[in-house]
C-alpha cells in the first residue's frame, strides 16, 4: 500500500483522487421533500428522504439544505449505535440554517435501512459512507474540489463517531472529521487487557439483535430483544453478520476474547488505517464512559498528529455512562470547527488544543454542579507530570505490602465500579463525583497514601507495578484496579468517574511483575484525602474466572499520577456534603446485584447444581451443618464499630427462621438491624457468631448466596426500556441462563400486569417498587430479604405490596423483612425478631408478641352511655378507659383482669367478652424501654 502525503484543506484544486463513481449509486423510487418549519429569524430547511442503493443494499437518507443558490460545503452526520438517521435530523437543521448541506443516514441493520449489521465493516458501512459522498458530489448546490470530489466533513458520536474516523482513512475526499465519545481500537474496547467486558458487549449484541426493530425508528438497548430473535431471523443474534454473531457467542460462553475474536474487530477499526487518516480531527471523548474510555481518544489524538494533521482534544462532562450533559457546547464546537476547516473561515475560533470540563461549584437553585472548562495550548496526554505517593497496606489480609484474597466459585458476588445507563441517574452530580462502588470483603486487596498536603490533580493515567501471584489452575490472574478519592475520615470514598481497569496476568503461580494502568481521569483530590488503590478479583461489567482461585498482590513502588501542570481553571472545588452521595449508592448497588448471582460454573467446579437454582456444583460447598433445611440459623453474632472494642453494633445475637416464615426484623434507628442484613447478606464479616443459611455458614462470597435473594431501597432502572426489558438486562448481566430465571413465576407474585410492558419512566413509586422486588425474586431464591419495601408508598400500593410477601411466602420460601411501618408489619409477618442497641429483645410469633400487655378490650351487650365510661375510669387501678367499637378499651394501672371485671359486673356493665389488646406499636415501645 502506498503512502499518501498530508492532504490539506486548502489550496483544494489541481488534485488527482481516485473516485469511486457515481454510477455505482442508485436513487429508488419513492423520494419525498418536506421542508421544516422555523423561526422567523431563521431561513426553513428543506428535507429529501430518499433510499439510496449501495452495493444492493437500501440505505435510508435524509438531505437538508436551506434556500439559495450558493455553493456550500456538505456534512455527514452519523447517528449512534441502535439508533437512526431521525437521532440527528435537529443538528442537521440548524447545520442547514448556518449554510450547509447535510446528508444524515440510517446505518446498514437500523432504521429502515437494510443489510446486516457489520460494525462499520470496511466493505459494508464504510463502503457506503463513500457512496454516499458520490452523491454529495452529483449535487448542484455542494462545493466541489475537483469533479467528484465534494468538500465534506464527516461528524457523529459513538458508531457513527467511529465511521467518521474510517471513512477519512478509506476515502481521501474526507475533508475533516469530528467524531465524539467513540472508539479507536473496538478490540481493545471489548477486550481491555484480554478481559471480556461482558455487559458493555451483551448490550451491544442485544441492541443489534431486535427483532422488533421499526423502521424509521430507533431501537434500544433490550435483553427482550435477544431473547425474541434477530429480524427475519437471519442469525441467532438478529441483524448482525454471520461471523460477528459467532464471534461473540463463541466468547460470551467461554468468557475469554481469542485471537480470533481480536483481529475480527481490530479490521473494523479506525487504528486500522491509522497511517491514512490525515485531514483536521476534532476529538471529543466523555470523561463518564466505561464502554470508550479517554484512551481511545488518546490513541486517535496521537496518531492522527503524528500524520501532520490538525488535532484538537475536548474531554467533556458525560459520555456512554452519564449522558452527554454539555450536547449544545459539543455542537457549537463541531460547528466551529468545520466553519474553520470547511468554510476556510481562518478567523475562526475552534477552541484550544486540550480542553477538559470540570465542576465549577454547587448552583443553589437545584444542588447541581456548574462546569467550567480548563484548557491547555498543547494536548498533554495520558502521563504529562507526574507525581509519586507511596502506598502501604491500607486492608485486607494483614494489612502489609503484600495482601491475598479470593475470586470467589462462579465470579460472585461481582465488586462494581460502572452499569451502562446507572450513572446517568446520577450523572446530575457531576462528572464522576458520584455513584456507585461496591467491593466485597476478602476479594480485594487494598493500599492507601498518606493524608495528600496538598490538593493534586489528577489528569491523564496514574500507574502502578504490582506483583501478582496465582493459585488458578492455569496460573492466570483477571484483576481489576481503581483509584479511590478517600475523605479525612477514612471511610467516605469517591471512585472518580467510576471507572475501572482490568488486567489478565498469565503465568502468575510463581508471581509476576506487571504493570497496572488505571482508568485516565481528571478529578481533584483536597488536601487531607488519600489515594486508595483496590486490586479486585471482580466486576460486574467483566467476566472473571469462574473457578475459585486466591490471588496474591503486592505493590511495588509508588502510585505514580499524572498532573499535566499546564491545563488550568479557576473552578471551585465542591462542599463536604457531596461526599456523603456514594453513602446511598453502595445501597443502590447492592439492590442491583441482588446478592446471589453466580455465574457459570467453571471446569473446575463440574456440573451446576440445578437442585437449587444457579447455585455452583455441590462439591465447591462446604459441608453442610446440623438444619440444613433451616433457612437461616444465627448464633452468638457479634459486630463491634471500628474504633472501639466495646462498642457493639450487634452482640451476641441468636434466633432461628423456618420455611414459610414472614419474618420481621423490628428495632430503634441504632439497634443493628442494617449490620445484621449486611453480615446475612456476606457484606460484611462479623466479629464473632456464626450464620447459616440452609446448614451453610455464611460468609463474603459464599456459595449458598445463590439462595438469597435481597432487594435494597433505592434500586435503579433504565427509565426508556420497560419493566421487562429491564428484568431480562438484569438478568442477563448474571450470567446465569434464561430458563434459571423464572421470570414468568416471579412477575405473577409481583402483579405489575401489563404494566411491565411500558417503560419504566411511567411507573409509578409503587410500581417501581415491586419492579424492584420482583428482581430480587429473579431465580426464586429460597430466602428473600427485603429493606424498607414499603418507603414512599401511599396506603394502597402498601396493602398490594404486603399481599406480595404474602404470596412469595406461600409456597414455602422464607422472607425477611425490615420495616419501619409496625402497622404494616402485624399485617404481614408472621414472626418477630426486635432488637435494641444490638441485643435481641424478643422473638416470636406476632400473637404471642402482641397479645400481652395492660390494655383489655372489653366486649359489651348493648350501647355503653357517658356516664358509665367515666365511672370505669375513675375505677381505682384503671388509667383510662374509652368507647371502641362496641365496646370498651381500658388500660389496666395496677389492678387485674379479674378485679377489673368484679367491678364492671358491680356496676352493671352487660361484659359479654374480656380479652387483652395491644397494638404491635404498644408492644414494641413497651419491649424497647419506652412509653406505649
Amino acid at each position: 500500500m502506498t503512502l499518501r502525503p498530508p492532504k490539506l484543506p486548502l489550496p483544494r484544486r489541481g488534485r488527482n483522487r481516485l473516485l469511486a463513481g457515481a454510477a455505482a449509486l442508485a436513487v429508488v423510487a419513492g423520494a419525498g421533500t418536506w421542508t421544516a418549519a422555523a423561526p422567523a429569524a431563521e431561513p426553513p430547511v428543506r428535507r429529501e428522504d430518499r433510499v439510496l442503493q449501495s452495493a444492493g443494499t437500501g440505505i435510508d437518507t435524509s438531505y437538508f439544505t436551506a434556500p439559495g443558490r450558493q455553493k456550500r460545503p456538505a456534512v455527514l452526520l452519523g447517528h449512534g449505535f441502535g439508533g437512526s438517521k431521525d437521532d440527528v435530523r435537529a443538528q442537521a437543521e440548524r447545520l442547514a440554517r448556518d449554510g450547509y448541506a447535510v446528508l444524515t443516514w440510517s446505518a446498514r441493520g437500523f432504521g429502515r435501512s437494510g443489510g446486516q449489521i457489520g460494525l462499520n465493516d470496511p466493505d459494508g458501512e464504510v463502503k457506503d459512507v463513500s457512496r454516499l459522498l458520490d452523491w454529495l458530489a452529483a449535487r448542484p448546490e455542494v462545493q466541489l474540489d475537483a469533479a467528484g470530489d465534494p468538500r465534506v466533513g464527516v461528524a457523529g458520536a459513538s458508531y457513527g463517531g467511529a465511521v467518521a474516523l474510517l471513512a477519512a482513512g478509506y476515502d481521501r475526499r474526507v475533508d475533516a472529521i469530528a467524531p465524539q465519545i467513540t472508539y479507536w481500537n473496538l478490540a481493545d474496547s471489548l477486550f481491555p487487557q484480554g478481559v471480556f467486558k461482558k455487559l458493555w458487549a451483551g448490550l451491544f449484541f442485544t441492541t443489534g439483535s431486535a427483532g422488533g426493530v421499526q423502521p424509521g425508528r430507533p431501537t434500544e438497548p433490550s435483553a427482550a430483544a435477544a431473547a425474541a430473535g434477530g429480524a427475519a431471523g437471519a442469525t441467532a443474534c438478529g441483524r448482525f453478520q454471520p461471523e460477528l454473531c459467532a464471534m461473540y457467542e463463541r466468547v460470551a460462553a467461554s468468557g475469554k476474547p481469542d485471537a480470533e475474536a481480536r483481529a475480527l474487530l481490530e479490521r473494523r477499526s479506525p487504528s486500522a488505517v491509522a497511517d491514512r487518516i490525515r485531514v483536521p480531527a476534532l476529538i471529543v471523548q466523555g470523561q463518564d464512559d466505561s464502554l470508550f474510555p479517554l484512551d481511545q481518544a488518546d490513541a486517535m489524538a496521537r496518531a492522527i498528529a503524528a500524520n501532520g494533521a490538525p488535532v484538537a482534544v475536548d474531554w467533556a462532562a458525560g459520555g456512554h455512562d452519564g449522558g452527554m450533559r454539555e450536547a449544545g457546547r459539543v455542537e457549537a464546537r463541531v460547528t466551529a470547527w468545520f466553519d474553520r476547516h470547511l468554510k476556510g473561515g481562518a478567523g475562526t475560533d475552534t477552541g484550544p488544543a486540550f480542553r477538559v470540563s470540570r465542576s465549577g461549584g454547587i448552583d443553589s437553585t437545584d444542588g447541581t454542579v456548574r462546569l467550567r472548562g480548563a484548557s491547555g495550548e498543547t494536548y498533554p496526554g495520558l502521563t504529562a507530570g507526574r507525581r509519586e505517593f507511596a502506598l502501604t497496606g491500607g486492608g485486607g489480609s494483614g494489612g502489609g505490602r503484600e495482601q491475598t484474597f479470593a475470586n470467589p466459585a462462579g465470579g460472585t458476588p461481582t465488586a462494581m465500579s460502572s452499569v451502562p445507563g446507572i450513572g446517568g441517574q446520577l450523572a446530575a452530580f457531576g462528572a464522576g463525583l458520584a455513584g456507585l462502588s461496591l467491593d466485597f470483603p476478602g476479594q480485594h486487596a487494598r493500599f492507601d497514601s498518606e493524608p495528600l498536603s496538598e490538593e493534586v490533580r489528577i489528569t491523564g493515567t496514574p500507574t502502578v507495578a504490582l506483583t501478582v501471584r496465582s493459585t488458578a489452575a492455569d496460573g492466570s490472574a483477571v484483576l481489576f484496579g481503581k483509584v479511590y478519592d478517600v475523605g479525612p475520615d477514612g471511610r467516605q470514598q469517591v471512585l472518580p468517574h467510576q471507572l475501572v481497569a482490568p488486567l489478565r496476568v498469565e503465568d502468575a503461580q510463581q508471581g509476576r511483575t506487571v504493570e497496572l494502568r488505571l482508568p485516565a481521569v481528571d478529578h481533584a483530590v483536597q488536601a487531607g484525602h488519600r489515594l486508595r488503590l483496590v486490586v479486585a478479583a471482580t466486576d460486574l461489567g467483566y467476566a472473571s474466572p469462574t473457578a475459585p482461585a486466591s490471588y496474591t498482590v503486592a505493590v511495588q513502588g509508588p502510585l505514580a499520577v499524572p498532573v499535566a501542570d499546564g491545563v488550568r481553571t479557576a473552578a471551585a472545588g465542591l462542599p463536604a456534603w457531596t461526599w456523603g452521595l456514594p453513602l446511598g449508592a453502595v445501597l443502590l448497588a447492592a439492590a442491583l446485584l441482588g446478592i446471589r448471582r453466580p455465574g457459570r460454573a467453571g471446569a473446575a467446579g463440574g456440573p451446576q447444581d440445578r437442585s437449587r437454582p444457579g447455585g455452583p456444583a455441590a462439591a465447591a460447598l462446604p459441608a453442610p451443618g446440623p438444619g440444613d433445611d433451616v433457612p437461616l440459623d444465627i448464633t452468638g453474632l457479634t459486630k463491634r464499630y471500628a474504633k472501639g472494642q466495646d462498642r457493639y453494633a450487634v452482640r451476641d445475637l441468636s434466633f432461628r427462621v423456618e420455611r414459610g416464615q414472614v419474618l420481621g426484623l423490628l428495632g430503634p434507628n441504632g439497634a443493628g438491624k442494617t449490620t445484621t442484613l449486611r453480615m446475612l447478606m456476606g457484606l460484611i464479616t462479623p466479629d464473632a457468631g456464626e450464620i447459616r443459611v440452609f446448614g451453610r455458614p455464611v460468609r463474603p462470597g459464599a456459595p449458598v448466596l445463590s439462595r438469597v435473594g435481597a432487594f435494597v431501597e433505592g434500586a435503579g432502572f433504565l427509565p426508556h426500556l420497560s419493566g421487562r426489558a429491564n428484568l431480562e438486562l438484569y438478568w442477563r448481566a448474571t450470567g446465569r441462563p434464561a430458563g434459571d430465571a423464572h421470570m414468568a413465576e416471579a412477575l405473577e407474585i409481583a402483579g405489575l400486569g401489563d404494566a411491565l410492558e411500558r417503560a419504566v419512566r411511567t411507573y409509578s413509586q409503587g410500581m417501581r417498587q415491586r419492579l424492584a422486588i420482583a428482581q430480587a425474586m429473579l431465580g426464586l431464591p429460597d430466602l428473600l430479604i427485603l429493606d424498607e419495601p414499603t418507603n414512599g408508598l401511599d396506603p394502597p400500593q402498601i396493602r398490594e405490596m404486603r399481599d406480595v410477601m404474602v404470596r412469595y411466602a406461600a409456597a414455602g420460601r422464607t422472607v425477611i423483612v425490615s420495616s419501619h411501618l409496625l402497622s404494616e408489619v402485624e399485617q404481614s409477618c408472621t414472626h418477630l425478631v426486635v432488637m435494641d442497641r444490638g441485643r435481641l429483645v424478643q422473638a416470636g410469633e406476632v400473637a404471642e408478641i402482641t397479645g400481652g400487655g395492660d390494655t383489655l378490650l372489653v366486649a359489651v351487650d348493648g350501647p355503653v352511655d357517658e356516664g358509665t365510661v367515666a365511672k370505669v375510669a375513675a375505677l381505682e387501678g384503671v388509667e383510662s378507659a374509652a368507647p371502641y367499637g362496641e365496646g370498651l378499651l381500658v388500660r389496666l394501672g395496677g389492678a387485674t383482669a379479674a378485679e377489673l371485671v368484679a367491678e364492671l359486673v358491680r356496676l352493671e356493665v352487660p361484659v359479654s367478652g374480656v380479652g387483652p389488646h395491644r397494638r404491635l406499636e404498644d408492644a414494641f415501645l413497651t419491649l424497647i424501654g419506652g412509653t406505649p
